[in-house]
């Protein structure tokens, strides 16, 4: 298998990462914020494993294996917050939730 060069994978995953932050600051639905978070964490992973790759350590995919479960975590929370939310505001707008401040 043929190695992918350091500044190809990098371009990638700053791409990958930019788009996710697009995402995340332009979109105000709380569903597609929470898929350009897991964008943005996907393209660490890949920083991560190009990295890796580069210097022939496994410290990369280890890495990668942290943010796979990082990202696993912040799925099951986020989720769940916005099920909660949900019910509350029959919408899942960002800016709806102003009023539930006390």
């Amino acid at each position: 298998m043929a190695n992918v060069p350091l500044d190809q994978g990098l371009l990638l995953a700053a791409i990958l990462f930019a788009l996710g932050l697009i995402g995340v600051l332009v979109r105000r639905n709380l569903l597609f914020m929470l898929m350009s978070l897991e964008v943005m964490l996907n393209a660490t992973g890949v920083a991560f494993v190009v990295a890796g790759a580069r210097w022939a350590a496994a410290d990369g995919q280890i890495m990668f294996i942290l943010v796979l479960t990082f990202a696993a975590a912040e799925v099951s929370v986020g989720l769940a917050l916005v099920l909660l939310l949900h019910r509350q505001i029959p919408t899942l707008d960002a800016d709806a939730g102003d009023h539930l401040r006390g």
